[in-house]
């Protein structure tokens, strides 16, 4: 079969399958035109631009559910960081402080629980302390005594310790508090005791610790002491002072008073001396071997004459007392109980002077000195006759403790 050939050739192509070139053209220029319509009427969305929109959306719901409208990716200045940091101080500062009474209100339980579980009754001092509530002072200064020492008593009753009105008044202008410190006998209620009695209704100036007294307890006593004392006394300073010393009390208090900001201060005069293993010998030390070998020194602490530790230690003292170890000497002690904490050794030479004519000179150079002393006797030799002299020529002048500033 065959088909009839036409007049044009395009009949001829056609029949064996193949476009002509001009509906070729015409299909592609249909074809473009149709592709640029299409692709103007969608657009594919470029990756930055879905990362910008995403994160605006997610800024905007941040934003929203915070309720308050601020940028959050926003730096913060320097002035809101110091301002949050000073803040964060003044909260901290807030707190210590807080803890600092609770651990004074929790010392002064511990003691009260104590005395009643020892079967001992509360003191006269512990009674005159809840009467009296706990008011800020500057200082309690205790001055270690004896039973045999009331000639020694007497003789400070009558040169740099108030007596009486005044030293009422010393502690409710002034806020100073001096008493002298003592134990109980071996024997509870027997002749030394009563007359310790006696004393104190005649001056009112003791302070009796629930101790036994003796030379070797010396150590247990300090512990007693600061213990009670912070029990009794909300005070910057704690201060021991034995009663063969002369002391300038205003001229402590200033000295003192510029330390107050500091926490934790162990005032006096430092020293180091040998730690001495021969048996028999003053200041022997029992337990040598602790500090090393033959011939070694003590830590640096304190002389034993006077010294003085914030309240944050002595309450520290209180609540440790049971765990705390007592060397042969007091002195020696007292510095091992503050080895290993955070605390500042101050070691101020006014509070070791010699006896006239050494604080005299000193005093006549207008740096009169805290305390006054013979290193050769450990106190004033022959205190109960010579301490009068001491006062006259180095004393600071009675006028001074009221005008003095804190």
């Amino acid at each position: 079969m065959s088909f009839k050939r036409g007049s044009g050739g395009g009949g001829e192509l056609w029949a064996r399958g193949k476009v002509p070139k001009k509906w070729t053209f015409l299909l592609c220029l249909g074809s473009f035109c149709a592709g640029l319509l299409f692709a103007n009427s969608w657009k594919m969305p470029e990756a930055k631009d879905i990362i910008r929109t995403s994160g605006t959306e997610d800024k905007l719901n941040l934003v929203a559910n915070d309720c308050n409208p601020r940028i959050i990716n926003e730096k913060p200045e320097p002035k809101d960081i110091l301002d949050g940091v000073s803040n964060a101080q003044e909260v901290i500062q807030t707190l210590d402080k807080t803890i600092s009474d609770l651990e004074m209100e929790l010392a002064a339980a511990r003691a009260t629980q104590e005395s009643i579980l020892n079967g001992a009754p509360l003191s006269e001092t512990l009674k005159a302390a809840e009467a009296t509530g706990r008011r800020k002072y500057l200082m309690v200064v205790g001055i270690n005594t004896a039973f045999s020492s009331r000639r020694r008593r007497d003789s400070v009753r009558a040169t740099w310790m108030p007596q009486g009105e005044k030293r009422k008044k010393l502690e409710e202008e002034r806020g100073i508090i001096i008493r002298f410190v003592i134990g109980h006998s071996a024997t509870s209620g027997g002749i030394l005791d009563k007359a310790i009695e006696a004393e104190h209704r005649k001056h009112g100036d003791l302070m009796r610790l629930d101790h036994i007294e003796g030379y070797l307890e010396l150590s247990a006593k300090t512990k007693s002491y600061f213990a009670t004392a912070v029990s009794m006394w909300d005070a910057d300073f704690y201060i021991k002072v034995d009663d063969d010393v002369h002391v300038n009390i205003a001229t402590l208090g200033m000295t003192l008073a510029k330390h107050r900001s500091k926490p934790r201060v162990y005032i006096g005069c430092m020293k180091s001396g040998p730690v001495l293993a021969q048996k028999g010998v003053r200041y022997h030390e029992p337990e040598y071997w602790k500090f090393g070998e033959d011939g070694n020194k003590y830590f640096r602490h304190a002389t034993g004459q006077l010294y003085a530790i914030s309240n944050d230690l002595a309450a520290y003292i209180s609540m440790n007392q049971h765990v705390l170890h007592k060397y042969a000497n007091e002195d020696v002690s007292l510095g091992s109980w503050f080895i290993g904490l955070d605390v500042e050794h101050i070691d101020d030479r006014r509070l070791c002077c010699g006896t006239p004519p050494d604080c005299e000179w000193k005093a006549q150079a207008g740096n009169i000195c805290v305390a006054s002393f013979d290193w050769t006797c450990s106190g004033i030799c022959n205190s109960a006759e010579r301490i009068n002299e001491v006062h006259r020529r180095c004393g600071e002048g009675e006028k001074m403790v009221w005008d003095a500033v804190f």
